[in-house]
């Protein structure tokens, strides 16, 4: 998850660093408000300071700071999620791939709108350095498409389509999983998805590669 290979996956992982270090600006924050309350203190003669100085350390750190961090971080997170949605509409001028995903027990079956009639069990084939819509949908129960290098993940659900885009910088194979679950068999319930090169796409869409 966080060694990805594909532009939605690399979102998601500075995403999760992102949060990672605001979870450790808070937590180091709270720390030392910690550590100074366990501190022993010379009373001071003058209490008004003293209520201004609490005042200062509770509402102007422990809450506006971590406040504003929590802010920052769900600001962020609602602008790279708006960038992960594939949405349709007019032509964009990028060549999207389109395949469809349908999840059973226990297999995962693709269908390819540039190779009509052909499907491939548990092995989905995609072209390198090209954005790849996956209608998913399910056969029986709710099942989850997930290609951690390539993308987040996404629920199969029986009666529904759901839309996922991914994208592989390279050629390669990139383990997928269903990540929910889903019956005695689960475990076993795994996929690949091959990124080929433009010629070994080209061979596949021509019907020289099963």
């Amino acid at each position: 998850m966080v060694d990805p290979a594909g532009p939605a996956a690399r979102s998601i992982a500075t995403l999760w660093w992102v949060m990672f270090i605001g979870a450790c600006a808070i937590l180091a924050l709270v720390t030392t408000l910690l550590i100074a309350a366990f501190r022993t203190r010379q009373a001071e003669a003058d209490a008004s300071r003293e209520a201004r100085r609490e005042k200062i350390w509770i509402i102007g750190l422990g809450l506006g700071f971590s406040m504003s961090i929590l802010a920052a971080l769900l600001a962020y997170g609602l602008i790279a999620g708006e960038r992960l949605i594939a949405r349709a509409g007019p032509d964009t001028g990028v060549d999207i791939v389109r395949v469809a995903a349908e999840a059973r027990q226990w297999e995962w079956r693709f269908a390819y709108d540039d190779r009509p009639g052909h499907v491939t069990e548990n092995l989905l084939h995609i072209p390198a350095g090209r954005p790849v819509d996956v209608a998913i949908s399910s056969a029986d129960v709710v099942h989850s498409f997930w290609v951690p290098r390539l993308a987040g993940k996404l629920d199969a659900i029986p009666g529904h389509v759901n839309l996922l885009r991914i994208e592989a910088d390279a050629p390669g194979t990139y383990r997928g999983l269903t990540a929910e679950y889903n019956g005695q068999g689960y475990r076993r319930h795994v996929f690949a998805v091959q990124a080929h090169d433009p010629e070994s796409w080209a061979a596949f869409l021509a019907g020289d590669t099963p």
